[in-house]
């Protein structure tokens, strides 16, 4: 029962932008679970979920932020140094790189271990990665347009 909970809030975080443990407690009731505050605490802790500051200037829970600083460095340089094109249809967001350099950044994204990523392929200029669903496709692919704007 406990991982399969702890793998609905990792769903729910990746699907939503979920502000307080409040309205944790109300996305899990409605999908059947019968949970307290304490609980909750308790599995956002074990899950090491943090919160980031979102566009909207809200705040959302996210999971291996700490990792995901750390590897973010790492590809947001690969998005600088070689993402030509960013697009998406469905659930599957298509990169287009220089030359040989979609490897490199397909490993950069596999390393940020992204729930909502479920894989990437990399030829040679061209990466597809698959998100579980439509959302998660735009919101990685304006995170990456944001990012190439960036720098």
């Amino acid at each position: 029962m406990k991982n399969k909970r702890q793998e609905k809030i990792l769903e729910l975080i990746s699907k939503f932008e979920i502000e307080t443990q409040d309205e944790m407690i109300s996305r899990l009731r409605a999908d059947g679970y019968n949970v307290t505050q304490a609980t909750i605490s308790r599995d956002m802790r074990e899950l090491k979920l943090t919160k980031v500051l979102t566009a909207r200037g809200t705040y959302k829970y996210t999971a291996n932020q700490i990792r995901n600083r750390s590897n973010n460095v790492k590809f947001n340089n690969a998005v600088v140094d070689s993402i030509v094109s960013v697009d998406y249809a469905g659930n599957n967001i298509v990169l287009k790189t220089y030359p040989g350099l979609a490897q490199a950044v397909a490993s950069g994204v596999d390393a940020l271990n992204m729930h909502s990523i479920l894989g990437c392929v990399g030829g040679d200029d061209t990466i597809i990665i698959v998100t579980r669903d439509a959302e998660s496709s735009k919101e990685i692919s304006e995170k990456i347009k944001e990012l190439m704007k960036t720098f």
